[in-house]
């Protein structure tokens, strides 16, 4: 049992706030490298949650809209921390993305250059995919563990990669499988413990008790904060203004991010780019580049859409006070119904976790999620060592293809040398991304010197 009262930190919350700051500045390479990063430190060095346990509260995750990732960190610093820890967890997750990305937007205004910046995200590119095929092998190792599972992952896979079927779609299939076939027993089960007990066991009951009126309380505090600042810009910069459009429309996308940010953000460039023309299709492109490369959810690309939005279209105030305006309402709006989903639903999705049929079919989707994230895999590696790609296309099936002429050498290189990092000598995962950045630098000397 787990004796706690809501008031008790499981972990003193200094070493908690120190843990989730280490973890935010490693997190790199989207969802996967991400939930890779918070499973190797939170599960298998500090040992403050079980695996399985770790697994529940990721699956709840990957069924709300927005990032999964920040909102497995605010479950896991909810159930460490109570409230608070959530909301620290949650907040330093996205803070170096927010702060790097603001700065890059800076930069980009500033010179339309980002040669530098390119050159450094040359070499941290390659560290992401070692950190995404690590992830594919550990929680594949640690959650395949029936061949109906193991089945469930390949399904996903290939319904993803071959046949470009909905993330929602497969998320829902792999729970009705779970639930359907016979691995109620792993289900329920313990991974096989390979170091000391954790803190939070799996088998633990957690203190927090569901009610309506808790649920209600958590919902006015939550549609208080979500909503006044927006109501606030509306009443000082009016209903037409370039930030209304922005608060409103990135709140709509807030709640229709199911399956990741990817999914969404084709409908963002196009309305983006097309209907409200905040920046050019080259732009939105370069601006995904920067997300993809920097700490945080890729989801944070809307701050930069914003940025360039309101630095163009400022009205009364000043280019670079109204560019900040709208970046960090965009982020505001974008970020805050992630801790209301977790603070609503996590103490139901505590109670019912012992439910058989329940936790039958999350691990259908845990066992997906080692699909989804090999299919990320795949699609990074593509991108990242080639520079082109073309659609192969035969009957039902469809997929990508790197066109073999386009193969960048260096990133090669850099890759290779990262999964040796990785995998060989297995150095710290800070180490190779600064060890990596200081390689892609190193490229860009050439064309200093010229």
């Amino acid at each position: 049992m787990l004796e706690s009262s809501p008031q008790e930190d499981l972990v003193p919350f200094r070493q908690a706030v120190r843990a989730w700051f280490l973890i935010s500045l490693q997190t790199f390479g989207g969802p996967a490298g991400q939930i890779a990063v918070m499973q190797r430190t939170l599960v298998e060095e500090k040992r403050w949650i079980g695996q399985q346990r770790f697994n529940h509260a990721l699956n709840y995750c990957m069924l709300l809209p927005g990032p999964e990732a920040q909102q497995l960190a605010i479950y896991v610093g909810w159930l460490l921390n109570g409230t608070r820890g959530g909301l620290v967890a949650g907040t330093l997750f996205v803070l170096p993305g927010l702060l790097a990305l603001l700065a890059l937007s800076a930069i980009y205004v500033l010179w339309q250059d980002t040669t530098i910046v390119s050159a450094l995200f040359a070499g941290i590119a390659p560290a992401v995919l070692a950190i995404v095929a690590q992830a594919v092998i550990r929680v594949a190792r640690r959650s395949l563990t029936h061949p109906a599972l193991i089945g469930l992952a390949v399904a996903a896979f290939l319904a993803l990669t071959l046949f470009g079927v909905p993330f929602p779609i497969v998320v829902a299939l792999a729970a009705l499988a779970g639930w359907l076939l016979p691995i109620r027993k792993q289900a329920n089960g313990h991974a096989a413990s390979d170091g000391p007990a954790p803190l939070i066991p799996d088998d633990a009951l957690h203190h927090a008790q569901p009610s309506l009126r808790g649920a209600m309380k958590v919902l006015a505090v939550g549609l208080v904060a979500w909503g006044l600042p927006l109501l606030a810009v509306i009443a000082l910069t009016g209903s037409d203004s370039v930030f209304t459009t922005q608060g409103l429309f990135f709140s709509g996308t807030a709640l229709v991010t199911f399956g990741g940010a990817y999914a969404v953000l084709s409908f963002v460039a196009q309305r983006a780019v097309e209907t409200y023309a905040w920046l050019s299709p080259g732009e939105m492109v370069r601006g995904l580049a920067m997300a993809e490369t920097t700490p945080g959810p890729l989801i944070m690309v809307v701050q930069f859409v914003a940025f360039l939005g309101a630095f163009r279209d400022p009205g009364s105030l000043d280019p670079w006070a109204a560019a900040l305006l709208g970046s960090l309402l965009t982020t505001w709006v974008t970020f805050v119904p992630c801790f209301l989903f977790i603070f609503l639903g996590a103490p139901y999705v505590e109670k019912l976790r012992h439910n058989q049929a329940l936790s039958a079919a999350l691990t259908g989707i845990t066992a997906a999620v080692v699909g989804v994230i090999a299919n990320l895999a795949v699609y990074f590696a593509e991108h990242t060592l080639f520079s082109s790609t073309f659609a192969w296309t035969w009957g039902p099936f469809s997929i990508q293809v790197p066109q073999p002429e386009t193969l960048n050498l260096v990133a090669l290189g850099v890759t290779v040398a990262a999964l040796v990092m990785t995998f060989v000598l297995r150095w710290p995962m800070l180490r190779i991304l600064g060890i990596c950045a200081v390689l892609g630098l190193l490229t860009a000397v050439p064309a200093w010197l010229s």
